[in-house]
């Protein structure tokens, strides 16, 4: 192995704990918990929703709340590759 890969693979090993390894991810990626936090919010108000609807169709009721989570998912990602994309040819340094 050269110099390099043992250097990186050191890297991880010393991080053992599992909230490290997390943490060290959602440095790497904010988007992702974003992302999943708002699924989350979508569907937690989607149930509040469901006892609420009124005279709503379940399944109407159903897609609009699987059409909202899936379109925060999908923002967030989106936002995330935007983000790294900025980070590596704006923010880039010039070798």
């Amino acid at each position: 192995m050269s110099s390099s890969q043992e250097s990186v693979f050191s890297e991880y090993e010393t991080d053992t704990s599992q909230t490290s390894k997390l943490l060290r991810k959602f440095k790497e990626t904010p988007f992702v918990p974003i992302g999943m936090a708002g699924f989350a919010m979508v569907v937690g108000y989607g149930l509040y929703r469901l006892k609420h609807r009124g005279d709503m169709k379940m399944s109407l009721h159903l897609i609009h709340m699987r059409v909202a989570a899936q379109g925060f998912v999908v923002g967030a990602i989106t936002c995330g590759v935007l983000y790294s994309m900025f980070r590596e040819h704006v923010f880039k340094p010039k070798e």
